[in-house]
């Protein structure tokens, strides 16, 4: 059997309490109070309704209403106000503070059942689209996390060198986005979700290089010019692959930052990068953020044919970056931070066994 609906009813008159009480204690459970400190109590219980009387010596009833609505635990439950007042003022008040309805004295039992009902049912429906709507929020992130995921696990196929390159390089963005969101130049990193999901965008920087033939992609040694030239298209051909997706889903869709980050992970401050050679502020954030953490970690980490770089040179070289290769705020937030970045670097760093892994692919085994 279905539990009773739960209904607060707020009234400082023992009258009217008991005659509200009888009206309802047949289709719901019904719990009273007597003052509003007593009802914000209560309604913590998650009541399905709140019955509440205007007129309170101490906190009103628009007063009590405010705070079940500043309250995240409280702020759903409907509100119907019980009031003598039939002014139009009041009901324009008692609706502004967040309330859905108003039934006034003297009670009329079949009509306040009846509004009671309805409110519960319209509250029903809401709570069934909220779960709707939260279902497939969910199945949305899962896809973005499993495109994402795919389309990172291609390049690692084709790349030896970015397995663990990508767990590092994810929490480096993580972290400096995290710093700079409060930054007036970086307020787009206040927009709701953006620094997630630049960290789950990050994989993809380096995804171009799926169209980077193999004898230079896997080559041990230095590139040649020509060679080079032939690399650095990579960010090309990340951009282009990401842009037909971003071309059906939208440039709203969670893949620009994806493209972005591919298209200008390579660019630098003063003009020098490429592909486009863009220059300070015309590089995107999610650019410019990577193109610091992608050197770092460059600078740092093992490889069959290196040494990894000690994490004091690294940061000297970046802040000697600050303002010809990087963004001057982005290397002040590193330097702020280059404690974590040391952290992150130790406790990801590349096993043997990924080296070992590297050797066997470049052909070094």
């Amino acid at each position: 059997m279905d539990a009773k609906p739960k209904i607060l009813v707020v009234d400082d008159a023992p009258e009217n309490l008991q005659i509200l009480v009888e009206t309802l204690r047949d289709s719901f459970a019904v719990v009273t109070a007597k003052n509003g400190e007593k009802a914000l109590t209560l309604a913590q219980a998650n009541p399905d309704l709140v019955l509440l009387d205007v007129m309170m010596p101490g906190m009103d009833g628009f007063e009590v209403c405010l705070k079940l609505k500043a309250n995240p635990n409280t702020w759903s439950i409907p509100v119907l106000f019980i009031t003598a007042l039939h002014d139009e003022a009041s009901e324009v008040r008692g609706l502004t503070v967040g309330g859905v309805d108003f039934i006034t004295k003297p009670f009329n039992p079949v009509l306040v059942q009846a509004r009671i009902r309805s409110h519960l049912e319209l509250k029903c429906h809401k709570d069934r689209l909220d779960e709707l709507v939260g279902e497939r929020t969910r199945e949305l992130e899962q896809t973005q996390d499993i495109t994402i995921a795919t389309l990172a696990s291609l390049a690692e196929a084709r790349d030896p060198e970015t397995g663990g390159h990508i767990r590092r390089t994810q929490q480096y963005v993580r972290l400096l986005a995290d710093h700079l969101k409060d930054h007036p130049r970086f307020t787009e990193l206040r927009q709701p979700g953006m620094v997630e999901l630049l960290y789950k965008s990050s994989p993809l920087h380096d995804v171009g290089k799926v169209g980077t033939p193999d004898h230079i992609l896997l080559k041990p040694g230095k590139l040649t010019d020509e060679e080079f030239v032939e690399m650095k298209k990579h960010a090309v051909y990340g951009w282009n692959a990401l842009k037909v997706a971003l071309r059906r889903m939208g440039e709203n869709s969670f893949l620009r930052i994806a493209a972005e980050i591919a298209y200008t992970h390579h660019e630098q401050w003063d003009g020098g990068g490429y592909p486009r050679g863009l220059a300070g502020d015309a590089i995107p954030v999610s650019g410019r953020l990577m193109a610091l953490v992608d050197v770092y970690d460059a600078l740092i980490s093992r490889r069959v044919y290196k040494e990894g770089m000690p994490h004091e040179r690294a940061a000297a070289i970046i802040s000697e970056g600050r303002g010809r290769h990087f963004d001057p705020d982005v290397v002040d937030a590193f330097l702020a931070l280059q404690a974590r970045f040391h952290e992150i670097a130790e406790l990801n760093q590349d096993s043997d066994a990924d080296l070992n892994l590297m050797a066997h692919r470049l052909g070094r085994k």
